[in-house]
């Protein structure tokens, strides 16, 4: 049976990971791949080399910091660039591919969700109401009843078991209450969470950081997620975590995170 690979991977400067990102292609073989951070503006993503590999490119990017992208073996149908919502928001975070598959349409968003710290600045609120505008699209987007997965980098450790030393982050953007609770408010819209929903396991992590030897200590924490619409999830038979490709050498400090479904391209 055929099924469909969409991974989701903070690439942590795409031009300084190029190397990498080809090679991991060529192994992985994902039909849709969610990247966040590429950190260039559009004119500047390394297209060429990954569209040998087959694939079709969109991006949302900026100079230096944040951008995302999203790399298909299927056509796009559509793209949708920014996150709706708030006109005076510069910050490149949010790209939306629509794909024809047997079963319908599909959605996927790659997203970068602002990381809030310091708490005490404005950047806190600044990621709460990011997440707000995001509840509010993805509930106009559920009543399309299609499938649609929201894919990427969140910067929320949803439990305590999503960290190896939770005390480390109790203070924290990424572990405050009203990080949670906005993270869960999303999620009951309707959604699965892929990941947690085929293991309840500890030690389960997508982001070591590259000081302190988190990595060789498995000092990790699970911020990078996928979201399933209820037409999604039932299409939905694996998720996995490729966890080795931070042992390369000039890693991301995230790794991918990958779902299969029980779609074809049409």
């Amino acid at each position: 049976m055929k099924f469909m690979k969409i991974v989701t991977w903070n690439i942590n400067g795409v031009r300084a990971r190029i190397d990498n990102l080809l090679h991991w292609l060529k192994e992985s073989a994902p039909d849709i791949v969610c990247l966040q951070e590429i950190k260039t503006v559009d004119e500047g993503f390394p297209r060429f080399e990954i569209e040998a590999l087959g694939y079709n490119v969109e991006t949302h990017g900026q100079k230096g910091f944040n951008g995302v992208a999203i790399l298909s073996k299927l056509p796009f149908d559509e793209v949708n660039r920014g996150l709706p919502g708030d006109d005076s928001d510069e910050q490149a975070r949010f790209i939306e591919g629509v794909f024809s598959t047997d079963k319908g349409a599909l959605r996927v968003v790659s997203l970068y969700l602002p990381n809030g710290n310091p708490v005490g600045t404005e950047k806190f609120p600044y990621k709460l109401s990011w997440m707000a505008r995001l509840e509010r699209w993805a509930a106009e987007r559920l009543a399309l009843e299609e499938a649609l997965v929201l894919a990427g980098d969140y910067n929320v450790i949803p439990e305590a078991i999503d960290a190896r030393n939770i005390e480390l982050w109790l203070g924290d953007a990424l572990y405050q209450p009203e990080t949670r609770q906005a993270f869960r408010r999303l999620e009951n819209l309707g959604f699965t969470e892929a990941v947690r929903s085929v293991t309840d396991q500890p030690d389960v992590y997508t982001f070591w950081d590259y000081q302190a030897g988190a990595w060789q200590k498995n000092n990790g924490i699970r911020i990078d997620h996928l979201l399933l619409s209820p037409e999604a999830a039932n299409r939905f038979t694996s998720a996995s975590i490729e966890k080795h490709v931070r042992a390369w050498e000039k890693p991301s400090d995230h790794v991918p995170v990958a779902i299969d479904l029980n779609l074809v391209a049409a």
